[in-house]
């Protein structure tokens, strides 16, 4: 039997300049990114992350082979209140899609686009 995990373990989301992407999360998520370093493959940029707590962690990464776009997976990021992000996008450079809005016993979500034109959710409890 395996060890018990959630889902997901990372994801990355992909960008097309990485100094902009960088610029928005770190101006709306209010949180740190660490440039990885080069193993050959694309440029990549982490998103800070703790060991040993809920969620997953994941990247920023420009590719030659894929690029940024809407449709298919969408990340959610956890907040505290995802109204205090959203009033962040565009400022930021971004698109609110949908404003901050219940979803029962589930908390608060809110849907934006990234300055490159990605799809996101911001999700909190109040």
């Amino acid at each position: 039997m395996s060890t018990p995990s959630n889902a997901v373990g990372w994801f990355e989301i992909y960008v097309a300049d990485m100094e902009r992407a960088k610029t928005f999360y770190r101006s709306v998520l209010q949180r740190e990114l660490s440039d990885l370093p080069s193993i050959g493959g694309p440029q990549m940029c982490a998103f800070s992350w703790e060991g040993k707590v809920g969620g997953c962690a994941g990247a920023l990464v420009k590719s030659d082979k894929l690029g940024p776009g809407s449709g298919g997976t969408l990340v959610y990021f956890s907040c505290d209140d995802c109204a205090l992000e959203q009033a962040r996008v565009a400022p930021a450079g971004g698109q609110v899609w949908q404003a901050k809005m219940p979803i029962g016993p589930y908390g608060f979500i809110a849907i934006v686009q990234d300055s490159e034109g990605n799809t996101i959710g911001l999700h909190s409890m109040k």
